[in-house]
C-alpha cells in the first residue's frame, strides 16, 4: 500500500494534504483496496461547509457503499469533476489526524 508521508490520515482512512491555505482530501489505499472496483462517487457541492467527522460525501462499488468523512471543517473550493465520469479515478490518484506511522500501526 501506498501512504506518502506528507499526507496526514483520520482513523476512518481519509487522508489530507496541505498546499498553501488549501486542503486537499482523499480516502486511503487502504479503504480503496476494501472497496474494490467504484462504481458512483458524490462529493460535496462547492460552496458547502462541511465539518470535521461528519458526512462529507459517499463512495459506492461493486461491494458495498461507505460514507466520506470529511478529515478538516472548511468551505469545499474545488471538486473533482472527473470522479463523476470515472469513480475509479479516486484510486488512481475525525477531528484527530493521524500521522502516518500511527495510521499504519492501526490497520
Amino acid at each position: 500500500m501506498n501512504h506518502p508521508s506528507d499526507l496526514k490520515y483520520a482513523a476512518t482512512h481519509e487522508w489530507v494534504k496541505i498546499e498553501g491555505d488549501l486542503v486537499i482530501t482523499g480516502i486511503s489505499d487502504h479503504a480503496q483496496d476494501a472497496l474494490g472496483d467504484l462504481v458512483y462517487v458524490e462529493a460535496p457541492e462547492v460552496g458547502s461547509h462541511v465539518v470535521a467527522g461528519a458526512q462529507a460525501g459517499v463512495v459506492e462499488s461493486v461491494k458495498t457503499a461507505s460514507d466520506i468523512h470529511a478529515p478538516v471543517s472548511g468551505e469545499v473550493v474545488e471538486v473533482n469533476t472527473a470522479l463523476e465520469d470515472d469513480p475509479d479515478f479516486v484510486i488512481a490518484d475525525v477531528e484527530k489526524l493521524l500521522s502516518n506511522s500511527e495510521y499504519e500501526a492501526g490497520l
